[in-house]
């Protein structure tokens, strides 16, 4: 069992060292992302070289380094240091209400909102910081939000081998909120239900009580 455990989390580490080699390799020189920003200036109709805009491009492609630091980043490093000295806790670990600023792929407009994430120990616990740096890294995307939620949950449950993993997702959408649609004031819910959370309804009502949303997901 314990080498399936490790097959597993090995796969994870192979396919995400992967793709950060890949989103570097494909990564445009820092001149080019600002010539790109220029050339998006001049398409809405403005001039790049008029004197407000002239430190733009700099300070657009320092956002989007700051915004996309999630494709450089190992989510199962983060997990990886444990802790087994836990008098025999075998509760639920729920850490609620993290807030997240991600980007939608479609419009490159923000997704806010906050991650409700749940595990039910086997043995280990990991430190809430790093719970909360797991949401991160993958809200530091371009992400659809139910892509999102499951990276989150499989993440911790290949990593951590828990009994158990849920995750819930609440979060307004600029694409519909100030494009589009034009409806704000709405929020999208998605959950995301791994292990007992998924097979043990007591569980996961447990689950959706502590972060406030009874008979709401699942």
């Amino acid at each position: 069992m314990n080498d399936i455990m490790g097959a597993g989390v090995s796969d994870l580490t192979e396919n995400l060292a992967r793709e950060r080699t890949e989103a570097v390799a494909r990564r445009p020189s820092r001149k080019e992302a600002e010539e790109a920003v220029r050339t998006l200036i001049r398409w809405a109709g403005d001039d790049p070289d008029r004197e407000g805009l002239l430190g733009t491009p700099d300070r657009v492609v320092r956002a989007y380094e700051e915004f996309f630091a999630g494709y450089t980043s190992d989510p199962v490093e983060l997990l990886q240091r444990t802790f087994e000295e836990t008098d025999g806790y075998d509760e639920m670990v729920v850490l609620r209400d993290i807030r997240f600023e991600s980007h939608c792929e479609h419009h490159v407009v923000p997704i806010i909102g906050v991650v409700h994430v749940g595990y039910l120990p086997k043995r280990r616990v990991v430190g809430i910081s790093k719970l909360a740096r797991v949401v991160e890294v993958y809200a530091r995307r371009l992400q659809i939000q139910e892509k999102m939620t499951a990276q989150i949950a499989n993440t911790i449950n290949e990593v951590m081998q828990p009994h158990g993993v849920g995750v819930v997702v609440e979060a307004a959408h600029q694409c519909m909120t100030t494009r589009g649609v034009h409806k704000p004031g709405v929020d999208m819910v998605t959950s995301r239900m791994l292990g007992e959370f998924r097979d043990n309804p007591t569980t996961r009502r447990e689950f959706l009580s502590m972060i406030g949303r009874p008979g709401h997901v699942g």
